[in-house]
């Protein structure tokens, strides 16, 4: 079984913003695949479904995002998820082009501090990854305003079409590999001519 995370904060105030892009491709799993909402456990949103022939939870961490790891352990602990073979973590990266996706299957938390919590609290750097980028800060924003706010028109539409496709990937992973998805996702997209 896998546990699918996707990082977010909850609430209105938080929906469509660069910081949600976890919330977001979790939402997209959910309709893809019907998966039904099966209530809040450990401060998380989840739900069980099948991807790709396997089983899965899909979650929504509820305590916000620098605080992402008390649920997720919670989670892994029990549902007994070995988190080196069957954690998905999904989240934003400013480092990362809009739309553009990062598959790992381990690493530092890179300054995000969802992450670093979830490092933090599993005890271990060793899980993989999917990182849909939001584009660079601009140079006189504040991170934390900036990854707060939402997209410009011309951005939302290549971020929809990241968020589709790092589910997408998702899927791949389960249910063909980490490296093939690897392979196939972490392209650098080509300039549109």
């Amino acid at each position: 079984m896998y546990l699918i995370v996707g990082l977010g904060n909850p609430g209105r105030k938080y929906e469509k913003t660069r910081h949600n892009m976890g919330f977001d491709v979790i939402d997209c799993l959910v309709e893809k695949h019907g998966v039904p909402q099966s209530g809040v456990k450990f401060n998380a949103m989840f739900g069980k479904g099948i991807i790709g022939g396997e089983r899965v939870i899909l979650m929504k961490p509820l305590s916000f995002m620098n605080l992402s790891g008390g649920p997720v352990r919670e989670m892994v602990n029990f549902f007994k998820i070995d988190p080196e073979k069957e954690l998905i973590v999904i989240y934003d990266d400013i480092d990362l082009d809009p739309g553009q996706l990062r598959i790992r299957k381990q690493g530092s938390a890179g300054g995000h501090n969802g992450m670093k919590d979830i490092i933090r609290c599993l005890g271990t750097d060793r899980f993989v990854r999917v990182k849909v980028g939001v584009g660079a800060r601009p140079q006189d924003w504040d991170l934390a305003d900036y990854v707060l706010s939402r997209f410009s028109d011309a951005d939302r539409k290549v971020i929809d079409e990241g968020i589709e496709q790092a589910a997408d990937a998702v899927e791949m992973a389960v249910e063909k590999g980490v490296d093939i998805a690897m392979n196939q996702y972490n392209k650098k997209k080509s300039a549109s001519k």
